[in-house]
């Protein structure tokens, strides 16, 4: 399967370009403290694990977890084995977290453990990694209705190197039931023949694992779980967001360098052989020859003999062009336009003897070059019109100079690099979002995602893959992948307005979440420090812009909260109604909305 260049569709009516700016709030927040019986089971990098992946991957780790199908419960592990939760009815009568269970290995005798990580992989089911190399499967039931019942242990087994779970899903395949999990690892390359193993000079990589656990019998009281596949993947750095498909029909992952599948139950992948280079220019015959001004496009479509008028299919939207002739099964041309077109300024007409077809695209923004007319097809030939080329000529007049060695920017002060503030730093052109499919091992979708850096993921609705906020110039926009939807894939839900600016404005920010009705979104510091953005709401009182002179109907308000801790941040959630978070020794549960 070959995969498809796709982009990212905007949604227009969620972005709001006469956003001024966050009011500051002094509304203080009700905090609610939570003081743990025993620490958070926090496990602290050590010097073998010195690179930017396992800072990354196990650094920045979040240790509390939210249970997207049950509001309001959270869950986290501790320094004696217990998987503890915490679910809040009454933010004034908080009591104490309650074990659920609690791990039968000893995480601390694995001297490259990781921290234990918890995916809550359906309303009854759950997957627990100890940290250590040790995978357990737990049926929780009904999570809600059943806040007293222990969890019970279906699997355990150890799968080699320490590792963490990313993310998880539950499904029934041929009537048994079936779990696929996402696992994350961050390896040492090889060492070279005769090389110390223990050097630091080797290299990282980081490999993910797709493990496929299914039961015997479909029988609920005979259940016995073991491993049916593993499909191995590894990249060049820890991906920013990785998830499965629901059914596991899939697996997406943004990552700043490429990953690729190279084992299959333990049966290496052999790399496809780049073919060899050879002639390939292409000698066919153009289909339809285009060329463009400043305010229009003019498109030649060859026509077959005897064509008349009637018998042209044309057919045109602002953003597609289809053209065919009656009788025929595929249309000459069809497709998605570069840019936005007015459809009742564009003509067509017959020319050349009815030989040829004519047609005129009105621009709907002018002075926009348009690279090609249909995204993707490539049987066209560009022809560069007169007007283009004195156009280009002037664009570029000011590159070129009589002189002889001349400086066009005398005028101008060089750049300073150190000037540059992080929000304007964009990562690397390879950065890109891929969904690889489950059967083939190969990528089918692939985004490039260029300067649209990644702010974080967040899982909105129960049983739906987590959204990833990616920024789109100043604001951070909120994208649902959409598996059962393959020509939009991913869909824009959400605008934090100013967020993308606003964040990386935060030196010394760890964690950055949303809630999942999208009406705040959090920033969490290392130390004590919460910012609160909030929506823009509807204001009680008459407020004017002074600027402009305009009332405000509207305004979006920023609040800081400040934790009675000197603790270090472990944990970082939001709710619809709350924002918990975690420290060793505390667990802080703000109260952000009243329903």
């Amino acid at each position: 399967m070959a995969s498809s260049n796709c982009s990212l569709k905007v949604n227009r009516e969620l972005l709001d370009p006469k956003f001024e700016s966050y009011r500051l709030s002094l509304d203080p927040l009700p905090t609610y403290t939570i003081e743990l019986d025993a620490a958070v089971a926090e496990v602290k990098l050590k010097d073998s694990q010195y690179t930017l992946d396992h800072v990354r991957a196990f650094g920045m780790f979040n240790y509390l977890h939210l249970d997207p199908w049950y509001e309001d419960s959270v869950y986290f592990v501790d320094n004696k084995g217990r998987l503890l939760n915490l679910t809040v009815t009454l933010d004034t009568a908080l009591g104490k977290p309650r074990e659920v269970f609690r791990l039968t290995s000893d995480p601390e005798q694995c001297s490259e453990r990781v921290c234990p990580s918890l995916s809550l992989t359906s309303a009854t089911w759950a997957a627990l990694a100890d940290g250590a190399g040790t995978l357990y499967l737990l049926r929780t039931g009904m999570r809600g209705e059943g806040a007293l019942n222990r969890w019970e242990l279906f699997f355990s087994e150890s799968l080699g190197s320490p590792f963490t779970v990313l993310h998880s899903v539950s499904h029934v395949q041929d009537g048994l039931h079936t779990l696929e999990l996402l696992l994350l690892r961050v390896l040492q390359d090889s060492p070279p023949p005769g090389g110390d193993s223990n050097s630091k000079g080797r290299g990282q990589n980081a490999c993910l694992e797709w493990i496929t656990v299914a039961s015997h019998t479909a029988q609920a009281e005979e259940r016995k779980y073991e491993v049916k596949r593993r499909r191995v993947m590894r990249g060049g750095a820890v991906p920013h967001y990785a998830a499965l498909e629901p059914k596991g029909r899939g697996l997406m992952l943004a990552a700043e360098k490429p990953f690729r599948f190279t084992e299959v139950d333990s049966v290496p992948i052999e790399e496809e052989p780049q073919a060899e280079a050879m002639d390939t220019t292409d000698n066919t015959e153009p289909v339809y020859f285009w060329q463009q001004t400043e305010a229009d496009v003019t498109v030649f479509l060859r026509l077959p003999e005897g064509v008349t008028k009637d018998a042209v299919c044309y057919r045109l939207t602002p953003e597609r062009l289809s053209v065919g002739v009656q009788g025929s099964p595929e249309p000459l041309l069809e497709g998605s336009l570069h840019a936005p077109v007015d459809p009742d300024a564009s003509t067509w007409t017959l020319e050349d003897n009815k030989k040829s077809l004519e047609i005129t695209l009105q621009k709907r923004e002018e002075g926009r070059t348009w690279p090609e007319l249909v995204l993707g097809d490539r049987r066209g030939e560009y022809c560069v019109s007169q007007e283009q080329v004195d156009l280009i000529h002037q664009r570029l007049a000011h590159l070129t100079t009589e002189e002889q060695g001349a400086n066009p920017e005398k005028d101008k002060p060089p750049c300073n690099a150190q000037e540059l503030e992080d929000c304007d730093v964009f990562p690397e052109d390879s950065f890109s979002l891929t969904r690889f499919d489950a059967d083939t091992l190969k990528p089918s979708h692939v985004v490039n995602l260029g300067s649209h850096q990644f702010l974080f993921g967040v899982e909105v609705g129960a049983g739906d893959m987590p959204c990833l906020c990616l920024r789109h110039d100043v604001d951070a926009l909120l994208w649902q992948p959409r598996p059962e939807q393959p020509d939009h894939m991913w869909e824009h839900i959400a605008t934090f307005n100013a967020l993308g600016y606003v964040q990386a404005s935060k030196r010394d920010k760890k964690f950055s979440t949303c809630s999942p009705d999208f009406s705040f979104a959090a920033l969490g510091e290392c130390l004590r420090r919460v910012f609160l953005y909030r929506q823009p709401s509807p204001v009680d009182t008459v407020l004017f812009n002074r600027k402009e002179g305009r009332q405000v109907g509207q305004v979006a308000k920023q609040q800081v909260a400040s934790l009675d801790t000197g603790e270090v941040t472990l944990g970082f959630r939001a709710s619809r109604e709350r924002l918990y978070v975690l420290t060793s020794g505390h667990l802080f549960v703000l109260k952000i909305n009243n329903q």
